[in-house]
């Protein structure tokens, strides 16, 4: 029973990172209808930030204040939130309405620019690092005899929060009405008044701010953090994209819930079958959902007419 509880406590730790870098594909996949594929290298980027900001201010052991985690934590998410202002202003708009081909180029061409970047020593440079402790890995609490580390509590609360501060954004705000109009078609958006720079820029912020918290409460959850083109970040990044897609590329819910069943499946293989075949178990979801379901879980089909 203890181990069921231990696993099931870091499924839903794991997925919930997983599900707030997801919504950076599915929210940027579902207004412009192609996968950024640099959204995993933003996400290794807000982690190297919040090493630095946390580096810089001293911060690190058990007399932290509370307060510093969030500062780093919003530090990041602002970084990151710019980084991808910038990304889309320099070298998607551009494209918008080139050949999707032509924009997938560039979105591997901006990934691998930020890798490389980030290798330079007056940024990152190609050594791993630890990142300073900041949040205590001793139980908070305990339940059925397995304690939760204050570190997992902070993870899972601040993903929830973040993701219901999004979905609240999206269903319930004007400017939330405003994406899913571009969402819906680009040309009657911008014909009913709606700026669609605006919004499109807006989604990559948004995008880029979730994938920097992601980056600074996996950092939190796992110290050690892998030189910038390392291909940890890669595989995260392509396990983030299958979680969007199981759960509905384009659906925000989807997201969420495919980002929480991609981590569960990952834990609980590496716990009752095998830890070396932990991606394997992400991959084979993958397939089964594209087997029966190709639209995702929470996917819809569309009717066009021809």
């Amino acid at each position: 029973m203890a181990k069921l509880l231990q696993t099931l406590f870091d499924g839903v730790a794991v997925g919930s990172l997983y599900a707030l870098i997801a919504l950076g594909y599915t929210m940027v996949y579902g207004i412009l209808q192609f996968i950024n594929f640099a959204h995993s290298d933003i996400f290794m980027t807000g982690a190297w930030i919040a090493f630095v900001i946390a580096k810089a201010a001293g911060w690190a052991g058990g007399d932290t204040p509370i307060w510093a985690s969030l500062v780093t934590l919003l530090g990041s998410m602002i970084f990151c939130g710019l980084l991808g202002f910038v990304i889309e202003r320099l070298a998607y708009r551009p494209l918008r309405g080139a050949p999707r081909l032509n924009v997938l180029i560039t979105a591997i061409g901006v990934s691998l620019f930020l890798e490389n970047t980030g290798q330079l020593e007056v940024l990152f440079g190609t050594q791993p690092q630890r990142m300073p402790t900041l949040l205590s890995s001793e139980p908070l609490f305990r339940i059925g005899g397995v304690g939760l580390p204050l570190v997992d509590v902070v993870v899972v609360l601040v993903a929830v929060g973040l993701m219901l501060l999004l979905q609240w954004l999206v269903f319930s705000t004007r400017l939330g009405r405003a994406m899913r109009a571009v969402s819906f078609s680009i040309p009657v958006a911008s014909l009913m008044g709606v700026n669609v720079d605006r919004v499109v820029s807006f989604t990559f912020v948004v995008g880029s701010a979730l994938a920097a918290a992601a980056g600074f409460l996996y950092a939190m959850k796992y110290p050690g953090l892998n030189q910038p083109a390392h291909s940890t970040w890669i595989l995260l990044g392509l396990k983030c994209f299958v979680a969007a897609v199981v759960g509905g590329i384009g659906n925000v819910r989807g997201a969420m819930l495919g980002g929480l069943l991609i981590g569960c499946v990952e834990m609980f293989g590496a716990a009752y079958l095998s830890t070396s075949l932990r991606d394997v178990y992400v991959f084979s979801i993958l397939i089964l959902v594209l087997l029966f379901k190709p639209t995702g879980l929470l996917g819809k089909a569309t009717v066009e007419k021809v």
